[in-house]
């Protein structure tokens, strides 16, 4: 029987809409940096792998990634970079709170320090998910991958063109050329750049691919176009930052 055109539409129309759509990530994440004292960062570590993950969990703190950079210039011998997800920001300050108050925390941390103070210096911005953030999940097996943290200030009025760049172009031009972005990330805080910062990771099979995939990106007749075509109202970016990282051996995602 020859079905009419129009019923025939209608049914496939109302298949794509019934298609079950990813739940939107509620979570709010926060992006720690630690700067130790010289000599301390394998101290940290062990800290972490031994201790400090298995704290955070008990505290309702998930554990996304943690990171150590490569290049001479970013620290890395002396900083940790590490990704927790919380419920909510009220749920991330009650978890802090009981994580500082818990006595086996206090023990651990006394202990560690008995030789000296590990980390010097803490920094903290929390994130919320962009609407065209793949889904954020710690991945584990397979080959270890390398990995790059961008921060990039909008200029002034610019964030929603540079987010409407990433979701209807860069993120379809970073898989041709091997690149796996895998989340995008905005400010909670105006202090730390809410309104005006995109902060994404990115990750590679190695670095030697990284610099591949970038050379051969940039030079994408694609994405030149794309990039002038977005940029006849203005520069979109201010300033953009880049630190390449690798996994720790303990960490959920690599």
């Amino acid at each position: 029987m020859k079905i009419p055109l129009r019923l025939l539409l209608l049914s496939l129309l109302f298949a794509m809409v019934s298609l079950p759509l990813r739940a939107a990530d509620t979570r709010v994440y926060e992006l720690r940096v630690y700067t130790t004292a010289p000599g301390k960062l394998d101290a940290l570590l062990a800290r972490f792998r031994d201790h400090t993950c298995k704290l955070f969990e008990k505290h309702g703190m998930e554990n996304i990634g943690y990171w150590v950079p490569t290049d001479p210039n970013e620290g890395p011998k002396e900083k940790l970079y590490y990704m927790l997800a919380h419920k909510s920001r009220a749920a991330a300050k009650a978890s802090w709170a009981e994580f500082n108050a818990d006595p086996e925390w206090q023990r651990v941390h006394e202990a560690s320090e008995a030789g000296g103070k590990i980390v010097l210096k803490t920094e903290s911005t929390f994130l919320e998910p962009t609407a065209y953030s793949p889904a954020i999940a710690p991945q584990k097996g397979g080959a270890l991958r390398v990995f790059s943290l961008h921060t990039y200030q909008a200029t002034d009025g610019m964030l929603a063109a540079l987010d409407a760049r990433y979701r209807d172009h860069t993120h379809d031009l970073y898989n041709r050329h091997g690149i796996t972005d895998v989340a995008y990330w905005h400010p909670f805080d105006a202090d730390n750049g809410a309104g005006k910062i995109l902060v994404f990771l990115l990750a590679y099979p190695s670095r030697e691919d990284a610099n591949k995939s970038a050379e051969s990106f940039r030079n994408d007749p694609a994405w030149l176009q794309v990039k002038a075509e977005s940029e006849k109202a203005g520069k979109l970016t201010a300033s953009t930052v880049a630190v390449f990282l690798v996994p720790t051996d303990f960490s959920p995602m690599q």
